[in-house]
């Protein structure tokens, strides 16, 4: 089953009929929205607002653990995230889909991590992630392949199929928010070698891939960043833009949905294999 997770302005998912509601509470308390049970020509998912409805949450303080913990309760095992973004890269333009396939954590106060050692939370369960968090594990996953190889092949598949403007590859950029950045951060994130700069990128990827799941980020270029723009950036043309972007995200979803194939050869459910510290 696929988890999506809807970013700013993305409340719902368009050209899809919701089946049902669900309430969970998880260990690390509740995520940031019910979770709706929806289908597309048969094909089903689940979906969560990551900033909740009516956009509650700000993105220091989305619940990211909770949120990717309900997914695993339901038996997600691959997670389709939907985020605005600001162009670093010049060649970036507003309304741009780009596939990212790297991440710069610049957080500074959020909790990134399931595995705290023998201050880990209780939980329930007899699976390896269960397992670990009961005995206290210190893990540490490899973060050399954050986004699915698979799942991005297929993605930047449906975006060439539809003919959209997108870009195969690019390194997202996670800042605390929930202001937007500087001209010098900006300066500072180029010569990083950021092409993208967002809120909410991290922790999300690192703490699916803590759970075994597959991940791919789908960004939408809202706006240039700071200083790039030239002009007052706001969170009103972020939402704009996302919204003119409602259909063409709901269709991009509906048909990497035809396109994914069953089986999981790629690798990431075997991440935890030799994190672990004995």
């Amino acid at each position: 089953m696929i988890g999506v997770i809807g970013g700013s302005g993305i409340y719902r998912l368009e050209g899809f009929e919701v089946l049902e509601r669900l309430s969970i509470r998880t260990p690390f308390g509740e995520p940031s929205s019910d979770i709706l049970v929806a289908q597309s020509e048969g094909k089903k998912l689940f979906f969560i607002s990551r900033h909740g409805e009516g956009h509650l949450y700000p993105p220091h303080l989305v619940p990211y653990r909770a949120n990717l913990w309900a997914f695993k309760e339901l038996g997600v095992k691959r997670v389709f995230a939907v985020s605005a973004v600001g162009a670093v890269n010049k060649r970036f333009n507003a309304g741009d889909f780009v596939v990212v396939d790297d991440l710069i954590d610049l957080t500074k106060n959020r909790k990134d991590t399931f595995y705290e050692g023998k201050f880990s939370l209780p939980v329930e369960g007899e699976d390896k992630v269960s397992r670990l968090l009961k005995e206290g594990k210190v893990v540490h996953v490899d973060a050399s392949q954050l986004y699915c190889p698979h799942m991005r092949g297929v993605l930047i598949e449906v975006l060439e199929e539809m003919k959209l403007p997108y870009h195969t590859s690019g390194t997202y950029v996670c800042t605390e928010g929930p202001r937007f950045e500087t001209p010098a951060e900006i300066k500072m994130i180029e010569r990083l070698g950021g092409d993208v700069v967002g809120m909410t990128g991290y922790p999300e990827v690192v703490l699916a891939r803590e759970l075994t799941m597959c991940y791919v980020s789908l960004c939408l270029v809202a706006n240039p960043a700071a200083g790039i723009a030239g002009y007052r950036l706001t969170s009103e043309e972020v939402i704009n833009l996302m919204k003119q972007k409602e259909q063409d995200v709901g269709k991009v979803i509906a048909q990497f949905l035809k396109l994914l194939p069953e089986d999981r050869t790629c690798g990431c459910e075997n991440i935890l294999e030799g994190a672990e510290v004995s």
